[in-house]
């Protein structure tokens, strides 16, 4: 088998005023240069399968399983501008790497591989360079500088990047798509608003050479019809493919994920607390509603979204700007007590009482903060949870207990076998105290959150640190890692056995990634940590209806990209 060749490299002056690019993270396997009439040739059905493996020029042989729901897919995506929506676990990646190397085999050019996060693109740039035979990398994030990207974009035949990164370089002038033949969008579901893809995917449009393709990942689009119209119109997509794990093809090569929710109830002095402060917001709001405001809604059931959106619709009011004080301070407030009542409810009194604290330390209090701290129920709310904490043996919150006792019966009940347990919580004061509860319990924990450093008892993570952390669990060097949302997206961490969330979160796209991180080697185990009568059983509701309608609105939506393209195809001979 004629082995692939590389993209031609960077020219000799750009190559000998730059130190090597492995001294920036940067790594190259390449040959020397070649020209396109040596490409390999095109195997019989573009991918060979032997022995289950997938067999290609530009592909190690023995590292990728021929699933033949992966195989259609990529075939798909090869001749469209392609959307596919695929559960966490089951190969997105692969899909993209199929592509990828069909794509570099036809001609000269490179795959441009864009994904969130750091540690995605890590992750990503790691297991092609596992996959392929030779390729040249470059890896464009915000640790490296962009005299080192610009001399890497010439030589590489697949840039794996954060998209902010490349939005500022195309603004810069520092290289154009014109060479791309690929274009990857990893959690595709993004590409809303003024994401840093929409921007990226407009600019491909101008300059895409003639076999240049998108294909853009997700697990979960969205649940509302206009998000998802909002993603297929910014990437321009031509064709959705979703697959589920129920669908005949899919479902022989998936693992069951058995999914179950545990209650537990406020502590009566805990309930008076959240009392107080739903008086409190209750007072806010119907003073919002005096000034015709919040009317639509019964006061119990706004949302942080609604109050959101007041604040743009006071301001869009006509009028003075001196009549809009008085509603912008009590929206202000509303907001503040709907985040302190949350806190208390789905994450413990040491959350809300932190929340606080940090309201108070701000360096200068604006007049919505202090009339916040100064209002009788939550000063007395205040007062009541600081009794608690120091009267009490009693937990943070229940779940804690709770969490504990799960934890301990699924360690021993691995009779040994190591076990790896991932706990996702809303909150960065949250995880700090799950992680000290469950270490105080004897378990080794490992801690994993965002590069933001809020204050000396809140330290972020930067990418190293991240990296070391995920890689002592993937190795089973400690059984219990507690992570924020930052561990929701794409991060490969193959067989965990039990994936906790402490509170129910109301976005179908979060659950679904929050889900996705079991259940892909192994059959699968999830835990939703409920408390009785909060805006946790609200949320989980809310989630579950959100999921089913965006399961319904995507499969309508493949079924009509399908007739359609079907429908502009070129009649066969």
């Amino acid at each position: 088998m004629t082995p692939p060749t590389a993209a031609p490299g960077a020219s000799p002056a750009v190559a000998g005023r730059q130190r090597p690019l492995e001294d920036f993270g940067l790594t190259t396997e390449t040959s020397a240069p070649a020209p396109p009439e040596q490409r390999p040739a095109a195997l019989p059905g573009i991918w060979e399968v032997r022995e289950g493996m997938i067999v290609h020029p530009y592909l190690k042989d023995g590292e990728i399983r021929a699933l033949p729901f992966q195989l259609d897919l990529s075939r798909i995506a090869l001749d469209h501008d392609t959307l596919v929506v695929l559960p966490t676990g089951l190969g997105k990646t692969v899909i993209a790497g199929l592509v990828a190397a069909e794509s570099l085999r036809k001609g000269p050019g490179k795959v441009l591989f864009l994904a969130p996060t750091r540690p995605l693109v890590q992750q990503h740039a790691d297991t092609f360079g596992r996959w392929f035979r030779r390729l040249t990398r470059a890896r464009f994030t915000g640790t490296v500088h962009h005299p080192v990207r610009e001399g890497a974009w010439e030589g590489a035949e697949a840039v794996f990047a954060t998209p902010e990164i490349v939005v500022n370089d195309l603004a810069a002038g520092r290289y154009d798509l014109k060479s791309v033949r690929l274009v990857v969008f990893d959690e595709a579901h993004r590409a809303v608003g003024k994401y840093a893809y929409v921007p990226i995917a407009e600019r491909y449009w101008t300059e895409r050479p003639r076999e240049g393709h998108i294909l853009g990942l997700t697990a979960s689009p969205g649940g509302k019809d206009e998000r998802i119209q909002e993603v297929v119109g910014h990437l321009r997509i031509e064709r959705i493919e979703a697959r589920s794990r129920e669908d005949p093809g899919v479902r022989e090569y998936v693992q069951p994920v058995d999914i179950s929710f545990r209650s537990v109830r406020l502590p009566r002095p805990v309930q008076k607390i959240q009392a107080l402060l739903q008086r409190a917001g209750w007072e806010e709001a119907r003073k919002l509603q005096r000034m015709g405001y919040l009317r639509k809604k019964s006061i119990g059931s706004v949302s942080v979204k609604d109050l959101i959106a007041l604040r743009a619709e006071i301001f869009a009011r006509p009028g003075p700007m001196t009549r809009k004080f008085g509603p912008l301070f009590h929206q202000l407030i509303l907001l503040h007590l709907h985040h302190a009542l949350d806190r208390l409810e789905t994450q413990g009194v040491e959350p809300f009482l932190q929340y606080l604290d940090r309201v108070a330390a701000k360096p200068k209090l604006s007049r919505g903060d202090a009339a916040l701290l100064k209002l009788g129920p939550v000063a007395a709310a205040r007062e009541a949870g600081r009794n608690f904490l120091e009267g009490t043996r009693e937990a943070s919150h229940p779940k804690l207990d709770l969490l504990a006792t799960i934890v301990r019966e699924t360690i021993e009940g691995a009779e040994g076998r190591p076990v790896r347990i991932l706990v996702f919580a809303q909150y960065r004061d949250t995880v700090q105290g799950v992680h000290d509860r469950l270490e105080r319990e004897g378990w080794t924990v490992g801690r994993f959150v965002g590069q933001a450093t809020r204050d000396a008892d809140d330290l972020g993570m930067n990418q190293k640190e991240q990296g070391r952390v995920l890689e002592g669990f993937r190795a089973g060097l400690f059984p219990v890692l507690v992570a924020t949302s930052v561990a929701e997206e794409g991060l490969d961490i193959p067989n965990v056995d039990l994936v906790v969330f402490f509170e129910a979160i109301p976005s179908e796209i979060r659950t679904i990634q929050r889900r996705g991180r079991t259940g892909r080697n192994a059959v699968g185990r999830v835990v939703v940590l409920l408390t009785q009568g909060t805006r946790d059983v609200g949320y989980q509701k809310a989630e579950a209806r959100r999921e089913r309608a965006m399961k319904q609105i995507v499969g309508e939506m493949s079924r009509r990209s399908r007739s359609r393209t079907k429908a502009e195809a070129p009649p066969t001979d």
